[in-house]
């Protein structure tokens, strides 16, 4: 039976597995039901979805666990359930936002039962408007965001007709191109191949050292300050989104025309990312003071970079992070985004210091002390590495479709852990952006409120950004510009969102968020 070892990085995230901590990542996709959908279309859906036809990798990983003569962790194909994987639910009347919400918090919270290959998938339907949503959720240690929304992807087409013949994403079909050769060990992995292994690396990771160190040593320069100090790990403040959390969740979504956020980006000379994490922080500052728990020092956010070399077809990950302030001791939008570039810049500048082979190291050192937090009793307890994950993940830049049905918005729902309550996450997707903001249901117990705020802050940003920017080159402000989507929950909040596909009205909020 073939094997595959897992690297340090993916291990890591079932050292941290709890009942309270799963590990999962998930993305929630709703769709629109072909203008010719009849009354059994999901039915037959899910019929067909279920049909047995194959399962390839990494759809059939079953995590093998360390033993004597297996010393490390590993995948190892096996026969897949998939009346077990693939689930049918249907939300209670009227099947609005806030029930799709409700439902999604609740299958978030779940942990995936590690005996089987660890992922799920869940066919949503009674959703208002003529619509359905797909829930797709799997282990952090299978696969990490870029490659899952690659693999998800495989499943849909650039057109409604195109879309129709397309087998499941974890079917042998759904495999369109070779995989890429990995150094991946055949057979169970035994200290002599450990061994192996440990040698064939250690030019590499000897070459490594002195970078490494350097870069650490950059660090514990910038530690005794001065006015090109960048923002180092620990030296977050402690907040009320850093203690313990518990295992139920919640979630809210936020969809925002990628337009807007680079006509701000282009006006301030900045990058798009440092648009969200501005519009993050402004969102973050708008709650804690509603709270009345603000630090006075700056939250700091982690910021997942992607390492993966153009063309790598891997689905392990391959990320290292930078730590950057999100300036929420800055009132004014504008200042605030500026304060978020400066620290950005700096963070970059200094990963840029080290070669390729020497991330995965790098991030495990730099993790390290996190990860032995949460897993003993200190999690939670001590000052946080960051206060708040912030991740952008690539999407399809064309709207795409599934079985003739047009999908509407990607929200890549993450995962949380001992202190660290929130996680926020966002995918582009055929011009827009998805938030999704997922918390511990305990810690943050009105976290639909951030994505109002989000939306809030951007329209402050780019009211302070973009408009002197127009009136200092004699220009008009646009009439009839995109607005943002925002579905947060609420008890009065309207059931039927408006449609992608036209402009919506600058209403106050609605809602796809667990109460």
């Amino acid at each position: 039976m073939a094997t595959q070892r897992l690297n340090p990085l993916d291990a890591s995230w079932l050292l941290v597995e709890s009942r309270d901590t799963p590990m999962h990542i998930a993305g929630l996709m709703p769709f629109s039901l072909p203008d010719d959908a009849g009354p059994r279309y999901l039915l037959d859906l899910m019929a067909d979805l279920r049909t047995p036809r194959g399962v390839v990798a990494p759809w059939s990983y079953r995590l093998q666990r360390p033993s004597l003569r297996s010393p490390v962790p590993c995948w190892a194909e096996g026969e897949v359930d998939l009346e077990y994987h693939v689930r049918h639910s249907a939300l209670p009347g009227p099947g609005g936002e806030r029930e799709l919400g409700q439902l999604v918090a609740r299958l978030h919270s779940q942990p995936l039962d590690l005996g089987r290959p660890p992922w799920e998938f869940h066919l949503i339907e009674g959703l208002a408007g003529r619509r359905f949503a797909i829930y797709v959720k799997m282990h952090h240690s299978l696969i990490d965001g870029v490659s899952g929304v690659r693999l998800l992807m495989r499943s849909m087409a650039e057109s409604a007709e195109a879309s129709l013949g397309l087998p499941p994403f974890w079917a042998p079909d759904a495999v369109r191109r070779p995989p890429r050769r990995t150094k991946a060990a055949v057979g169970a992995p035994s200290f002599d191949a450990l061994l192996g292994t440990l040698r064939e690396g250690i030019g590499t990771q000897a070459r490594s050292v002195p970078k490494i160190a350097g870069a650490f040593a950059a660090m514990a320069r910038a530690a005794v300050g001065g006015a090109e100090a960048m923002t180092l790990p620990f030296e977050a403040p402690r907040s009320s989104l850093n203690g313990r959390v518990r295992g139920q969740r919640r979630v809210a979504t936020l969809q925002v025309p990628i337009p807007r956020l680079r006509a701000i980006a282009q006006a301030a000379g900045c990058t798009l990312n440092d648009v969200v994490l501005s519009v993050c922080g402004g969102a973050l500052r708008r709650f804690l003071v509603e709270d009345g728990t603000l630090p006075a020092r700056a939250l700091t956010a982690g910021v997942p970079v992607s390492v993966r070399p153009d063309g790598d077809e891997g689905t392990g990950n391959a990320i290292t992070f930078i730590v950057a302030s999100l300036a929420t001791d800055v009132d004014g939008a504008r200042e605030r985004l500026a304060a978020v570039v400066e620290s950005t810049q700096r963070a970059k500048a200094h990963a840029q210091t080290l070669p390729r082979d020497a991330m995965t190291p790098y991030t495990m050192l730099l993790m390290a002390p996190s990860m032995v937090s949460m897993l003993t009793p200190l999690g939670g307890r001590v000052r946080p590495m960051f206060n708040v994950t912030v991740s952008n993940v690539p999407g399809p830049d064309v709207p795409l479709y599934f079985r003739g049905a047009r999908l509407e918005a990607i929200y890549p729902i993450s995962l949380i852990s001992h202190g660290m309550a929130l996680n926020i996450t966002c995918e582009s997707y055929a011009g827009t952006l998805n938030f999704a903001f997922v918390g511990c249901r305990d810690a943050i117990p009105h976290l639909q409120k951030l994505a109002v705020h989000a939306d809030e802050e951007l329209d402050a940003l780019e009211a302070a950004v973009t408009v002197p920017a127009r009136k200092a080159a004699g220009g008009r402000s646009p009439s009839g510009r995109a607005t943002s989507k925002r579905t947060v929950s609420r008890k009065a909040a309207p059931e039927q969102p408006a449609s992608p596909e036209k402009p919506v009205a600058r209403k106050r909020a609605r809602a796809r968020a667990a109460p």
